[in-house]
């Protein structure tokens, strides 16, 4: 365990480090910081960090820069989550709450984590597997031809056109309207499968080929893999950053494009909490240069999705988590009032 005198020179390496983009050199650090010793206690504190791993020494420097390992501590035990100021999440709130449905809501977040943080900003849909269904429409396009709109919990909307066997009245539709949503509405997308499977047995014995038809049209459209869907922006911001990247950014540009990995890297969704992974934290090796910090959000308390943002392993970590946890909360404050 390192002194608490230590940990105070790390945090101080870190912030200065963060802030001047300079590595820090002992002189600089009882200049900046009140740590109440004397330069060589200080240099002493420094060779101590350094023989565990908590900092290094550039080639080209005197001065120290952190390490993955010392980012790890910083974030672990010495950086509380910087709030938002009162007009920051006036800001916030005011740009999110201008959004008209949830493709709105994911562009304006990203943008909005984008210019908030400074880094590249990724947003996860909100996961079909974790929604309720909040009502079934279905409109008559032709005599055999229905169009079929799911409409979720999170303002989701999903439309398909089902060709049915047989042609089928606005009578019938109605019916079928009224008693499917009787079932599912508010009802979660997991239990929606054996809620309607006795559904065709309601209805007269020529309607039931096409209310299957229908109903297998809704069950394919729960079960869709298009959950998976992510929005990201910023990416130009990490050309502000180039000297951070050692030999070239191109392998975070290349991560950035696989939609897999950045679904790894935001983790699951019912992990709530704001999770920091630093460095050679991330599998993928193509980011092994930077940071990720992300949040679930959701509504009624439930993380339905991630968001995040990706950066340099030199980042404000308390501001960025800071950032991101309030824009979620915000987000998620949206999505239970849509």
């Amino acid at each position: 365990m390192l002194s608490e005198r230590r940990l105070q020179v790390l945090r101080a390496i870190v912030q200065d480090y963060v802030g001047t983009e300079e590595p820090v050199g002992s002189k600089a650090l009882t200049e900046r910081h009140s740590l109440g010793v004397s330069p060589a206690t200080v240099r002493n504190d420094m060779a101590a960090l350094e023989d565990e791993g908590y900092i290094a020494q550039p080639h080209t420097s005197a001065g120290r820069i952190p390490t993955d390992k010392g980012y790890r501590l910083f974030v672990d035990k010495l950086a509380g989550v910087k709030p938002m100021t009162a007009p920051e999440r006036r800001a916030i709130q005011n740009f999110l709450e201008g959004a008209v449905d949830l493709d709105d809501v994911v562009a304006r977040t990203v943008r909005l984590l984008a210019q908030l943080t400074r880094q590249v900003a990724v947003v996860q849909y909100p996961s079909l597997t974790r929604s309720t269904v909040r009502h079934v429409e279905l409109l008559s396009l032709a005599p055999a031809r229905v169009m079929l709109v799911l409409i979720t919990d999170t303002g989701r909307v999903e439309q398909r056109v089902v060709d049915c066997p047989a042609p089928f009245g606005e009578a019938s539709l109605a019916d079928l309207r009224a008693r499917l949503n009787s079932r599912v509405a508010n009802r979660r997308f997991a239990d929606v499968p054996s809620l309607v499977e006795d559904l065709p047995e309601a209805f007269e014995h020529e309607d039931r080929g096409t209310v299957s038809t229908v109903l297998s049209t809704l069950l394919e459209t729960l079960v869709e893999e298009n959950e998976e869907r992510l929005m990201i922006g910023g990416t130009a911001n990490l050309t502000r950053f180039g000297h951070d990247f050692p030999l070239t950014i191109r392998p975070v540009l290349e991560a950035l494009e696989e939609q897999v990995v950045l679904l790894k890297l935001l983790g699951e969704a019912q992990d709530p909490g704001v999770t920091v992974r630093i460095g050679h934290e991330n599998a993928h090796e193509g980011l092994n240069s930077t940071s990720v910090v992300s949040v679930g959000y959701g509504s009624g308390g439930e993380a339905l999705a991630k968001l995040g943002v990706v950066g340099p392993t030199r980042m404000d970590y308390p501001g960025t988590m800071g950032a991101v946890r309030a824009v979620a909360r915000y987000v998620g404050q949206i999505l239970a009032e849509s």
